[in-house]
């Protein structure tokens, strides 16, 4: 892994999962990866070389994809940024004074580990921190 910060993926809130993903699979001819579940989501990634597109729909209203959807309708959630240390990443924030989702690390999709930023210290785009 790089020791350098770089985009892992971006989150995109859809109503329809498989309607979003027919433009990735007919249009750019991607293979989406097998379906998942995490947070109240079910999940499709897309790679585009290094990063993804991570295509994300409800699968509860309570859940954070159903308030968004509900709230924003369907569009950009979040960018995922890769860092070389989640829990030292967190403890940047934490010292600079930035708002966290989540105080300490957690599993994701994939099971990898993951953290927010909340998108009121990152001038309103909600951030994903992961390894």
């Amino acid at each position: 892994m790089s020791d350098r910060p770089r985009i892992a993926h971006v989150g995109v809130a859809v109503s329809d999962l498989d309607s979003a993903l027919a433009f990735y699979r007919d249009v750019l001819g991607l293979v989406p990866h097998p379906r998942e579940t995490a947070d109240g989501a079910e999940i499709v990634s897309l790679s585009f070389g290094d990063a993804a597109v991570e295509l994300l729909t409800s699968t509860d209203p309570a859940s954070p994809i159903g308030k968004f959807l509900a709230r924003r309708g369907p569009g950009i959630h979040h960018i995922c940024y890769r860092v070389p240390d989640l829990d030292a990443a967190l403890a940047a924030c934490r010292a600079a004074g930035y708002r966290l989702v989540d105080e300490s690390p957690r599993a994701g999709a994939g099971r990898r580990r993951i953290a927010f930023v909340h998108p009121r210290a990152t001038a309103g785009i909600l951030l994903e921190l992961t390894e």
